[in-house]
């Protein structure tokens, strides 16, 4: 992109304002790691209180590196990781997801405790992703090269239909992000 995705402007904020605006109120901690641009990013948002920022030094490794960053950050916290239900990964190029999708994670995330929750719109997946505490260290210990899917592909994922296409819109090019604040 040439731009920390973070800092993108999208609907009156940045992409991380906006995701973290959204999680706040119906997931604690929030944990927002950070990589490239660390010192640029924290200094640029403004992040709802009590947000823990931490910095991925492994970015380069990739998301999975991020995500062990954040289950790490969890078992160093208050208490044990096992009295984490789960932890919920919301890429943060990946903006535009609807507040209902992320309630509609949550109750069933909460109901039924599957392993892996993720909203599909179409027949296709998107983000954000709910891991139950249960994975966390096969996620510590899963190979870098093949991220979180080497994880994900020996569970079952409970797949959460619903009517929000945001869950698939990773804005990952300039013409992408062109496209969407264009129809915002």
């Amino acid at each position: 992109m040439g731009f920390p995705k973070a800092l993108l402007p999208y609907q009156g904020s940045t992409f991380l304002e906006r995701l973290a605006g959204l999680l706040a109120p119906r997931v604690w901690p929030l944990i927002v790691v950070l990589g490239h641009d660390a010192e640029r990013i924290s200094g640029a948002v403004k992040l709802p209180a009590g947000t823990r920022v931490r910095v991925n030094s492994d970015y380069r490794l990739g998301q999975l590196s991020s995500l062990q960053t954040a289950i790490r950050t969890l078992q160093h916290g208050r208490g044990t990781v096992h009295e984490v239900a789960g932890l919920l990964l919301a890429p943060v190029d990946h903006p535009c997801v609807a507040e209902e999708t992320i309630v509609a994670l949550l109750r069933v995330f909460a109901a039924e405790e599957p392993a892996v929750a993720a909203p599909t719109h179409g027949g296709r997946r998107g983000h954000p992703v709910i891991f139950s505490s249960r994975l966390f260290d096969e996620l510590l210990a899963a190979p870098l090269d093949q991220g979180a899917r080497a994880v994900v592909h020996r569970h079952p994922v409970r797949e959460v239909p619903v009517d929000d296409a945001g869950i698939l819109a990773d804005v990952d090019d300039p013409e992408i992000y062109r496209r969407l604040i264009g129809s915002s």
